[in-house]
């Protein structure tokens, strides 16, 4: 067994006074106020917090891995040795729209990362390309498709904890309503639909809205779109992207006041650029990406994913949006595992998976705990 012993810790919900974590394996054993006896004991510095480890549910790629490019496990191993040492320790790995062939290889690969344990990987995103060719953004034009019976049969049997991103005037609510009695985590994003659409969506099954703002319709005074259909939904999640880029401080505070620490999520939109030192950029189908002012685009200056760790989004949540810092740890664990349904992890409790992160006065990763092992 080891002890970690922590002048703060925050839980998942609250933050609390000193304690002590003990992990027993890959789980926690036990929290309590004071070391136990026969176990190893860790002191982590006295400006230190011990936080659950961080939940993200898109991520492009990471440390020179596109997973579109490597739908392997060998990708995936990459990508989430690359995001554990930043501090996310549960991960969805994202297909941006592509054919048929590839969300196969890539279905595949996640099925056979989850039989091995691949540790981080926590299921898949497949965003798109059922969406809207208007809010497409950088997908690919020639990939965005309407789905057919054999697409909702393949993604309906995807592996655990599958999040499809969809737009609701592309895929209707009966289709929506299949795929969620399949246990599917529909989330409404690349969207040029109505508030009215939006809504059917939701009472069809979809759980959630991807990348709030970005790629969908806006917020109207006669017209709330996609937008005003999140901020007005009483059960609905939403990921979000603080990165100081994509979404204006402002809007993010707006979201999380109409949404709570509860339902907004923190998410990275990570793509490869992540994790390189010095970061570089990368190509997308085709198209040179850069990075330059934090900003990853293509020539055309569209924005594609982001140079964003998930440990940074907390930073930009707290630093540069305002929220209150449990309010933005919470954003990044158990948050994110309520959407998902992972029960086993998002909070520090005994019986949960010992997935840790010591954080600094700054908000800082100084150490990782994986699975009860300590990553960096």
């Amino acid at each position: 067994m080891i002890a970690l012993a922590t002048p703060a810790l925050f839980d998942g919900e609250t933050r609390r006074g000193p304690a002590c974590v003990v992990i027993d394996g890959e789980r926690i054993a036990s929290v309590l106020s004071a070391p136990p006896e026969g176990a190893a004991l860790e002191s982590l510095p006295s400006h230190a917090m011990l936080v659950p480890g961080f939940i993200d549910i898109q991520v492009n790629g990471g440390d020179g891995v596109l997973f579109n490019d490597t739908p392997t496990v060998a990708g995936l191993r990459h990508i989430g040795e690359t995001h554990a040492r930043l501090g996310t320790t549960s991960l969805l790995p994202t297909l941006v729209s592509a054919g048929r062939p590839l969300r196969e290889a890539g279905i595949a690969a996640v099925r056979a990362a989850l039989a091995e344990g691949v540790p981080g990987i926590a299921g898949l995103h497949i965003e798109g390309p059922f969406i809207s060719p208007a809010r497409r953004g950088i997908h690919p034009k020639a990939a965005i498709a309407e789905p057919t019976d054999d697409d909702l049969a393949l993604i309906a049997a995807a592996p655990q904890s599958c999040l499809l991103t969809v737009a609701p005037e592309i895929v209707p609510p009966a289709r929506i309503a299949r795929l969620a009695a399949a246990g599917v985590v529909v989330s409404l994003g690349h969207s040029d639909a109505d508030a009215e659409t939006a809504a059917m969506a939701l009472a069809a099954g979809a759980r959630g809205f991807t990348h709030l703002f970005n790629a969908m319709s806006q917020l109207g005074s006669r017209a709330p779109g996609m937008v005003g259909a999140a901020l007005d939904s009483a059960a609905a999640f939403a990921g979000i992207i603080a990165d100081g880029l994509h979404v204006h401080p402002a809007a993010v505070r707006l979201a999380w006041r109409a949404l709570g620490a509860s339902r907004l999520v923190l998410i990275s939109d990570a793509m490869p650029s992540v994790g390189t030192e010095p970061p570089r950029g990368f190509v997308l189908n085709g198209h040179r990406i850069g990075l330059v002012g934090g900003r990853l685009t293509d020539d055309a200056g569209t924005l594609a994913g982001a140079h964003l760790s998930m440990a940074g989004a907390v930073r930009c949540a707290i630093a540069e949006v305002g929220l209150p810092a449990a309010d933005a740890l919470r954003m990044a664990t158990a948050t994110p595992a309520a959407h998902l349904g992972l029960r086993d992890r998002g909070r520090v409790a005994p019986g949960l998976r010992a997935d840790l992160v010591a954080l600094d006065a700054d908000w800082r990763v100084v150490a990782v705990w994986q699975g009860g092992r300590r990553v960096a």
